[in-house]
């Protein structure tokens, strides 16, 4: 088919370089001419693992071309995809101008029928308003639009393999024609064509993801529906670890347990510093959002938010109790983005933590193995470095903020001498408490509390 892709951000580039690989060819555009310039000549705005393997490809191929001119790739498509952002506003709705502009575009420009998708991330009863703008702006006699909803389910860090590998792929549609399209659309994947995003030999056959087809109002909660509920998981383990902390429980123990019963699954049920970036909290807030104007409460959403907010205040006291007056204290920080596999620090706990560091007078020292360069863009005077043990060098505290693997991999001997003071706060509990105390140092971490004070209390 011949697609079109409009958006080249995290969304856009990934499913616009995924389905050239699934064999369609596709025109990417983006109202950003200096990002679509640095595409066309190979360079990629965004750390995704293996995208740049998928992106040379499709490019090499033909299979992918890049403008900056979405007129001419509206008109030289079948199929429209809808990738553009969708960010909050002061309220806390969905911003959906952009797709409003997007809309009157594809009207105007438009001079066959086309299938238009909408793969950003919007509120219910988007669709309806998309149709009709497109209605009420066409310009060219006999010109049908169709539109659909297909929610991306992409997590950064892994998205190229979540896309060739998806649990489920949602569709809302209102016309059979539609419906055929898609599934035609991705026809390569459900049928398990995709075992390896990278083309690596001897990979074990795929589970065939399940195609799921709704209305367009249905599909758009989806994807609201299931971020809010991990973020419902996520709040839930960090309240709970907060509760064994007063009570000498361990939360790892409490959640292993909880997460053993098919009817609630242990994924997500995960203490520490709470989630960021833009996803999560956009979509919540968005949901509630869109439940007010239904006129319902979702206070449960309500209370989930607010516990995440909580969090990074929750580390700092951690931090003052440790080390009493913060001002001119050396803290070491490992991690910057809001997970790891991804350089997007947009909405990150540890950005809220070292911008309070720092307004206590700390003198911070960070690292992160990708999203250093955008973090200067917001600490520009901070001190970074890719070295963790040069981080850790001199330090009063270290603070593990995102749970890369190579922080686990650490020789945590070695940065043990190098520290001030042996005193390690793990916001991502990704360190085993047992062998960190037997190193020597000084350990807190979320819901996890140290054996040997609970048996001297006792």
């Amino acid at each position: 088919m011949k697609l079109a892709v409009i958006g080249c951000g995290y969304v856009g580039l990934v499913s616009g370089s995924c389905l050239a690989e699934a064999g369609h060819e596709v025109i990417a555009t983006d109202n950003d001419p200096a990002r679509i310039a640095a595409l066309q000549a190979g360079k990629i705005p965004i750390y995704e693992p293996h995208l740049d393997i998928v992106l040379d490809s499709v490019v090499r191929e033909g299979r992918l071309r890049f403008t900056p001119d979405a007129a001419e790739a509206v008109r030289e498509s079948d199929v429209i995809f809808i990738c553009v952002g969708t960010p909050p506003t002061e309220s806390g709705d969905a911003d959906l101008s952009a797709i409003d502009h997007v809309a009157r575009m594809i009207a105007k420009e438009s001079r066959t029928s086309k299938l238009v998708i909408e793969k950003s991330t919007v509120p219910a009863q988007t669709g309806e308003h998309l149709k009709r703008a497109l209605e009420i702006y066409a310009t060219t006699p006999g010109v049908k639009f169709r539109v659909a909803s297909n929610p991306e389910f992409l997590r950064e860090g892994t998205a190229v393999e979540d896309f060739f590998h998806p649990d489920r792929i949602v569709i809302g549609v209102e016309e059979k024609e539609s419906e055929q399209q898609l599934r035609e659309l991705y026809r390569p994947i459900l049928e398990g064509q995709f075992r390896c995003p990278v083309h690596q030999p001897n990979c074990p056959p795929v589970a065939t993801p399940d195609f799921v087809v709704t209305t367009i109002a249905s599909a758009e909660l989806i994807k609201h529906a299931s971020n809010s509920f991990l973020g419902l998981k996520i709040s839930y383990a960090n309240v709970l670890a907060d509760l064994c902390e007063r009570l000498g429980g361990n939360v790892e123990e409490v959640t292993r347990a909880v997460g053993l019963d098919p009817r609630i699954g242990g994924k997500f049920l995960k203490a520490g510093l709470g989630f960021g970036g833009f996803c999560l909290p956009k979509d919540i807030q968005a949901f509630i959002k869109l439940a007010e104007g239904a006129g319902v409460d979702f206070g449960l959403l309500k209370e989930a938010e607010l516990v995440n907010k909580q969090r990074v205040g929750r580390l700092l006291e951690k931090v003052k109790k440790a080390l009493w007056v913060m001002k001119g204290k050396q803290i070491g920080v490992l991690g910057i983005a809001f997970k790891p596999n991804t350089d997007d620090i947009r909405l990150a706990p540890a950005i809220e933590v070292i911008r309070r560091l720092l307004a206590e007078g700390a003198e911070v020292r960070a690292t992160d193995p990708e999203a250093m360069e955008r973090a200067r863009a917001v600490f520009p005077n901070l001190r970074y470095s890719k070295d963790p043990y040069e981080v850790a060098r001199g330090a009063d505290a270290l603070l593990v903020l995102t749970e890369w693997e190579q922080f686990r991999r650490l020789d945590w001997k070695r940065i043990r001498k190098e520290m001030a003071r042996p005193l390690v706060i793990d916001g991502r509990n990704m360190l085993r408490p047992a062998e960190m105390r037997e190193l020597g140092f000084e350990y807190m971490s979320f819901g996890r509390p140290d054996p040997s004070a609970v048996t001297a209390g006792q």
